[in-house]
């Protein structure tokens, strides 16, 4: 689903953003109580955010081995986790730089954050992010504000979930405006919780953090969503923080010709080396080194996708909702054939510009509900489930097979 308008302004929109680089905030380490707290660590992260944004949530299991990290001033975006406590692996990716920067950017602000909530389409005819009129390029590119300065507010909070809200309106590129109401939920999810959704038993030996988020919108404008006249979707982004050994991996269903419904050409070949395509499964190398994104397409998609490094052990698994007959909306930066034949699943992977400038590291896995074809005041909900289980390898190992049908030591060699 590539074009080379849409790859070359993607170019332009990471040269923008590169000044924001990730790895230049000092000081690197923190005291707190008698552990030395490091970058790369939740405490640091906790930390940073409590020092340079005004609304900090966290939840919580008993022990405090298990935490999620919320953030309202970043539209209720989970921002990271640990799944062994404040001296433990952050999980989300974060943009310091950024987020410690006295200024906010014009076109969009990448703070970073393990899921945000955003809202598609992106491009086309039926856009969110281009007025009517303009040029599908990057000079002309908006993300809107309530999905990217805008403060959420807080209607309901404990140690175990939060609750937030915003309300906003909305015009599209052909010019139909839409008013909507939006509820955030996140939920931290105990062991029980977590095996139940997954159909699994945790080993002793593995650590984990698991989180849901329930997000809901309803039609509050005057009229019904239609689509000759454009729809909304939900669109959920992860940014992790790869290793040199990260693989992202993705079952699909075989069915004939399947790998037409991959696209992983967004910004260009992607080296046989860094993308496997098996009968059923796909592994990406998403160690934040070479620029890269591929999608599927709800045709074969399965409702999980998901990600193991090497380095530290650690599973992440990403449970969305897919549904292979529904209409999901296109973001192809062009007028489109075809506006409801959009992926489902996609992963991206960070990497250098030509100039050598870089973002991150950073890699994401996405997620879209379908096209949401609400009547006046009805509501439509997108959930999404993100793990994390660290530990023993040869317990990982069982849990991959378990839940991907992939023996890792395979990927490993």
């Amino acid at each position: 689903m590539n074009i080379s308008k849409y790859n070359a302004a993607f170019i332009l929109l990471f040269e923008m953003t590169a000044s924001c680089n990730n790895n230049t905030t000092k000081p690197a380490t923190v005291s707190k109580d008698s552990i030395t707290i490091q970058k790369g660590m939740y405490a640091y992260d906790a930390d940073f955010l409590k020092k340079h944004t005004s609304k900090v949530l966290e939840l919580a299991n008993e022990d405090s081995s298990a935490k999620v990290l919320l953030s309202a001033d970043y539209q209720g975006r989970v921002m990271t986790s640990t799944a062994t406590g404040d001296s433990g692996t952050s999980f989300g990716w974060l943009n310091y730089d950024l987020i410690a920067a006295p200024q906010k950017k014009k076109h969009f602000n990448p703070v970073g954050g393990e899921e945000r909530f955003w809202m598609g389409p992106e491009g086309g005819q039926y856009s969110l992010y281009f007025k009517g009129g303009d040029s599908f390029n990057i000079a002309h590119w908006q993300v809107p504000s309530f999905i990217d300065t805008a403060m959420y507010d807080i209607a309901q909070s404990d140690k175990a979930s939060v609750i937030f809200t915003k309300k906003a309106s909305i015009t599209n590129f052909s010019g139909t405006k839409f008013d909507l109401s939006i509820e955030r939920k996140i939920s931290l999810l105990t062991k029980d919780q977590l095996t139940n959704q997954l159909k699994i038993t945790i080993p002793s030996n593995i650590h984990f953090v698991g989180f849901e988020t329930d997000n809901k919108i309803t039609n509050t404008s005057n009229a019904d969503w239609v689509k000759t006249k454009g729809l909304l979707s939900i669109w959920l982004l992860g940014m992790f923080t790869p290793s040199a050994k990260t693989t992202v991996i993705i079952p699909f269903d075989p069915i004939p010709n399947a790998r037409s419904y991959i696209t992983n050409n967004y910004f260009g070949a992607i080296p046989a080396e860094r993308l496997q395509v098996r009968d059923s499964v796909l592994y990406f190398i998403c160690d934040g080194k070479y620029r890269s994104k591929i999608g599927l397409s709800p045709l074969i998609a399965k409702p999980i996708a998901a990600s193991f490094d090497f380095e530290k052990n650690v599973l992440t698994i990403i449970i969305p909702q897919v549904n292979k007959n529904a209409a999901y909306v296109n973001s192809k930066w062009e007028m489109q054939k075809e506006p409801y034949k959009g992926d489902v699943i996609n992963s991206y992977n960070d990497g250098p510009l030509a100039d050598g400038t870089q973002m991150g590291p950073f890699y994401e896995v996405e997620s879209s509900s379908p096209a949401l074809e609400l009547k006046k005041g009805e509501t439509s909900r997108y959930k999404e489930i993100t793990c994390h289980f660290q530990g023993d390898y040869a317990a990982l190992k069982q849990l991959t097979q378990q839940l991907l049908g992939v023996d890792i030591d395979t990927i490993k060699r």
